[in-house]
């Protein structure tokens, strides 16, 4: 079982393994049909795509009317039905991929997590890794299939905006944004209204967790950078812009060996959305 990151190497042996689903993962916040585009002009052989807006978010209000940030989780139920419309089931291999360095792969993983199933990996390097090794890409969609995924308890934990704000006042537990710096500082924002973020958080870029080759540091180095940040990963909680990118962070903790930490899915975009929460910048 494959439960954090696999090499190219490793997924080409499997590749045409029925037992294995491969999800697509490609996205682009700015350009939101460019995934399935690039799916369509070029995938992984048996590929199938997740769209990061639908089949990956749910809601933006909830039943209160309360904004809930750009990528809210889904309903556990419609997670598992989405899900067993690819084929899964409980005792299936899932691996996604992304060309962006794990940054929407990792979300999939995470939420595969979240509804108690542990055998999902993350391609390590993603397209690029699979073609420098001059391995075959596909245009065909693969047959579709139902599988009979059963929804189990979570392995991965969550907070609420209640929660955080609560933590804000106590200081019990450290907040780790995984945007880059200058949006962090509440500089550069394209994305959401407000500039800024949760006082008292800390920033660990995501792309932080790569090498210059696009794979993931090795786990003694990820321990070494990420452990003096989050102290107890039981004590820490991870954000970033809307709940997608802090999900990479877990992912390099969870290879570092330190696992535990929490995610806050509606992150900053939905802190942000109510003016009677406070908000920080600068570093």
């Amino acid at each position: 079982m494959y439960t954090t990151l696999i090499s190219a190497a490793d997924l080409a042996g499997h590749i045409d393994n029925p037992a294995w689903v491969i999800v697509d993962c490609r996205h682009d916040l700015m350009n939101l049909s460019a995934g399935r585009e690039a799916y369509a002009a070029g995938h992984l052989p048996h590929a199938l795509f997740a769209d990061i807006e639908t089949a990956l978010s749910g809601a933006r209000r909830g039943a209160d009317g309360a904004f809930r940030g750009r990528h809210p989780l889904p309903l556990r139920a419609d997670l598992v039905a989405t899900l067993r419309n690819w084929g899964i089931d409980d005792d299936t291999q899932v691996i996604a991929y992304d060309a962006h360095g794990g940054m929407f792969a990792a979300r999939l993983w995470w939420m595969l997590r979240w509804i108690g199933h542990p055998a999902v990996a993350v391609l390590d390097g993603g397209m690029a890794a699979w073609q420098a090794a001059g391995l075959a890409l596909s245009s065909d969609a693969p047959a579709p299939k139902t599988g009979s995924l059963t929804e189990g308890a979570p392995l991965v934990a969550t907070v609420s905006a209640a929660d955080v704000l609560d933590n804000v006042k106590t200081g019990n537990k450290v907040v780790l944004d995984a945007r880059a710096a200058d949006r962090f500082r509440g500089e550069n924002e394209t994305i959401d209204p407000v500039g800024g973020h949760i006082p008292g958080a800390k920033n660990h870029f995501f792309k932080d967790n790569l090498g210059p080759d696009g794979r993931f540091k090795d786990a003694a180095q990820l321990k070494a950078e990420l452990a003096p940040l989050v102290g107890d990963p039981h004590k820490a909680i991870m954000q970033c812009g809307s709940g997608v990118t802090a999900c990479h962070n877990l992912l390099a903790l969870e290879v570092a060996g330190l696992p535990g930490a929490a995610l806050y899915p509606g992150s900053w975009s939905e802190w942000c959305a109510d003016p009677a929460r406070p908000i920080a910048t600068g570093t």
